[in-house]
């Protein structure tokens, strides 16, 4: 944002959307964090080299993609535009906020109201497994949430594509701006929404580790579960 108003002299609402989102995705995580501990990321996997390497390099770099291009590129974004961004993430993080703190409840108080009509199987090991509410929709569907919100992240960059121009000012200056133009129109869109693809890979690819160790864990129980909770992160698709 700094870099746009340099620029430019002016910061544009796309690029203040796409941080905004990611800056309430950050801020979420620390004030539900009693929530976050109770994640499969936090009690089931070690922090080696797949998390090192995601915080220090993926996250600074690919993460930043979307905004990186708005720096050079200002898009304004029309009003439907806006609202269809708010709508997508709205849903997203209903789905994936409204699902980590019903499991987080069921764990820590299943006396609460709001959790304690939740039907559930008992496994031999002493664990619960919900079976309705936000978790008899999808075995993960936290992660179907989750996915949603990171369209909101690349959604604000439209079409993305723009060339380089030059002109001389008054002064004699030469200044570069930046400017779309039907023939570049969408070149950008590999980089701005790689964030989006590359997450839902992940998540796919997280979900079957996750479904490896609930397997190992529960044994016969997971395979009961499993045949009531059919579907593994979309409801009614996969």
């Amino acid at each position: 944002m700094a870099r746009q108003y340099r620029t430019y002299g002016y910061i544009s609402n796309s690029i203040a959307l796409s941080t905004a989102f990611q800056t309430f995705y950050v801020l979420d995580a620390l004030y539900i964090e009693r929530a976050v501990l109770t994640t499969m990321d936090v009690i089931m996997d070690g922090f080696g080299y797949m998390l090192s390497f995601g915080h220090l390099v993926w996250v600074p770099f690919i993460y930043s993609l979307q905004t990186r291009y708005l720096a050079v590129f200002p898009l304004e974004l029309r009003l439907k535009d806006i609202l269809l961004t708010l709508t997508i993430t709205g849903v997203g993080y209903s789905i994936f906020r409204g699902a980590n703190n019903q499991k987080n409840r069921f764990r820590t108080d299943p006396n609460d109201p709001r959790v304690k009509n939740i039907k559930y199987i008992q496994t031999s090991s002493g664990s619960k497994l919900m079976i309705s509410g936000w978790w008899g929709l999808a075995r993960h569907i936290n992660y179907f949430g989750d996915w949603l919100m990171s369209w909101s992240y690349s959604l604000p960059t439209g079409l993305a594509g723009y060339t380089i121009v030059e002109s001389i000012n008054s002064t004699g200056d030469v200044q570069k701006q930046a400017i779309q133009t039907p023939e570049v129109r969408g070149w950008g869109i590999v980089f701005t929404y790689f964030f989006l693809l590359y997450f839902g890979v992940l998540l796919i690819h997280r979900e079957g580790r996750d479904e490896k160790k609930c397997k190992r864990k529960y044994g016969a129980d997971w395979k009961r579960y499993t045949s009531i909770v059919r579907s593994r992160i979309f409801p009614g698709i996969y």
